[in-house]
């Protein structure tokens, strides 16, 4: 078992998994399942729910991310390469 985000997690080798695939689905209804190849993690099986939800939130977090670099533009705190190299460079010299 594994804990992510306080969940405790199931954890399946991929050969269990394929063949234990509709336990993985009930048991993904419940928590995330994680699959590790070759003792490798590769993949998390999670409900549609709870995909929806990361999805929600990264979509959330991409906006706002989207919206401070437009408020930085709107403010003047961008600058281009070419001044950058410009400013290093006087530092140096």
């Amino acid at each position: 078992m594994f804990t992510l985000w306080g969940v405790l997690m199931s954890i399946l080798n991929a050969s269990d998994a394929k063949r234990e695939f509709g336990d993985v689905l009930l048991k993904a209804q419940k928590a995330p399942v994680r699959i590790n190849k070759n003792g490798k993690p590769v993949a998390v099986v999670v409900s549609t729910v709870e995909y929806e939800q990361l999805e929600a939130y990264r979509e959330k977090y991409l906006k706002s991310e989207i919206d401070k670099g437009i408020a930085d533009l709107e403010a003047g705190n961008i600058s281009n390469g070419v001044e950058v190299l410009k400013r290093m460079r006087d530092r140096i010299t």
